[in-house]
């Protein structure tokens, strides 16, 4: 009845998102998930943190739930990178606790990046546990106790779907809990970045799944035991994996789709570094490789590229004033 779902989370230095992130997942209604927790070698003291919290000694203050203590404490299971790739048999010893009460921990050895990180835990998972489902969620997200069953039930109804998203609000937006940040996208390769969010002003509020080109990487459900391609692409480090992923299983005629009553809170720019011109440069390089893998032609098209880059973010910048 309840389709296995493995939830990948990555933390690099971000332990406070994380536990109040894991906190609203042990709170969620569905019953039949596993949390596995990816640690990009933190430099912080997010380890200690994360076992603290498993263990019910750090309370969690969230304006969207109220903590739990009867979930605690969290079983915890540890491993590195390098002994997550060696197994080869189920944990038998891990599965003796119920999924809302036990936690995954993979301790990578370096920062592999986004990509990378989340496939470190995508190939654990495939091989312990089989799951129907991937989930793909940011750390710095909180989620609603009903959003996974019902993006679930709209995924059982349909064979093509592929990807699964939930309506994507900011976090606090000037006080405000329910501004839309994301829900799905268009794709547009002649334009730059390439892909383009959809105002909330453009959607058919009427409809119970919304069909587009992309959803966000920061929740985006993938029915893995379906799809020909079950991991990001690490030519991306940081960005761009989710639509570069949703444009390989369009090709193969998977859909891509969104849920809108399904809710997910994001702190937008969170796990950024926040040197703004850094972080600009480093956007645009990733786009215009995410341009360049998808655009025939693209050395052609590199002198349009530059000039809409100019126009792009001269326009960002001008909303802000």
């Amino acid at each position: 009845m309840y389709p296995k779902v493995s939830i990948i989370i990555l933390n690099w230095n971000g332990w406070k998102d994380t536990v109040e992130c894991l906190e609203s997942l042990y709170q969620i209604d569905y019953p039949n998930y596993d949390v596995i927790l990816v640690d990009n070698d933190s430099s912080d003291e997010s380890i200690t943190k994360i076992q603290e919290y498993c263990r019910g000694k750090l309370k969690i203050n969230s304006d969207f739930f109220e903590y739990s203590s009867k979930n605690k404490p969290i079983n915890l299971f540890k491993l590195t990178n390098k002994e997550s790739e060696n197994i080869d048999i189920h944990d038998a010893k891990r599965d003796e606790f119920n999924s809302d009460n036990r936690l995954i921990l993979i301790k990578n050895d370096k920062n592999y990046g986004f990509s990378e990180g989340n496939n470190i835990a995508v190939r654990y998972s495939l091989k312990t546990s089989s799951p129907d489902y991937i989930l793909f969620l940011n750390n710095d997200t909180v989620v609603d106790k009903e959003f996974l069953g019902k993006m679930i039930s709209i995924a059982e109804d349909d064979q093509k779907i592929g990807i699964i998203g939930p309506k994507i609000f900011y976090y606090d937006y000037f006080g405000k809990k329910d501004v839309l940040w994301s829900i799905g996208g268009d794709i547009n390769i002649s334009r730059y970045p390439g892909y383009f969010d959809i105002e909330e002003k453009d959607l058919d509020t009427q409809k119970s799944v919304l069909e587009f080109d992309f959803v966000s990487g920061a929740a985006m459900l993938l029915k893995s035991k379906e799809v020909p391609i079950k991991y990001l692409n690490t030519e991306f480090f940081f960005g761009c994996e989710d639509v570069d992923l949703a444009i390989k299983l369009k090709s193969y005629g998977y859909k891509i789709v969104s849920v809108p009553d399904s809710y997910v809170w994001h702190k937008v720019s969170a796990s950024k570094n926040k040197k703004r011109i850094r972080n600009i440069l480093r956007e645009i390089k990733t786009n215009l490789k995410f341009l360049k893998a998808h655009k025939k032609h693209f050395y052609l098209f590199l002198p349009i590229y530059s000039a809409q880059i100019v126009i792009w973010y001269s326009s960002r910048l001008l909303k802000k004033l």
